[in-house]
């Protein structure tokens, strides 16, 4: 049931419990039972909006950061990850396989200071051998949320 209520919270969290309870042919009591206790399991973290930031006047710059690292002793990454997920700039942070080991999304009001803290916090690191920094121009789809519907091909049929 655990998996059921997640994948149904998960395509949109403010269902209502009482609905949820109706799609699984149960109680709105259990629901509310089994989502408390996966709240204080850590399985359920936050509810959180996706906001399309374009459609505002917010003006700021998102940027992924890859870093090749090196683990430290006895702790692998946890400790680096650690580290870096102290600062606030850091929105997502995660170990990778392939040619990084972590990549770090952050954002910041300005190319400037995105650079700045690539420069001056992650680079100078004594475990950061390498950093490489790619920034968003554009969302598409974020969790699964497509941004912006396609526009209808209102070119006309040519015929010869």
């Amino acid at each position: 049931m655990r998996e059921s209520i997640l994948k149904l919270l998960e395509q949109d969290y403010s269902l209502e419990h009482r609905h949820i309870a109706a799609i699984l042919n149960t109680t709105e009591d259990v629901i509310n039972k089994e989502i408390d206790k996966m709240i204080e399991e850590g399985i359920i973290l936050k509810a959180r909006p996706i906001i399309n930031w374009e459609k505002t006047n917010r003006e700021f710059v998102t940027a992924l950061i890859d870093l090749n690292v090196t683990p430290q002793r006895g702790e692998g990454f946890d400790k680096v990850a650690e580290r870096i997920y102290q600062y606030p700039e850091v929105k997502n942070l995660f170990l990778m396989s392939g040619g990084y080991d972590l990549s770090v999304l952050i954002e910041g009001n300005s190319l400037k200071e995105v650079a700045t803290f690539v420069a001056e916090k992650l680079a100078p690191m004594e475990c950061v051998i390498s950093t490489r920094t790619h920034f968003l121009l554009k969302k598409y789809k974020e969790d699964g949320i497509v941004f912006e519907k396609p526009k209808k091909d209102e070119r006309g049929i040519i015929t010869l």
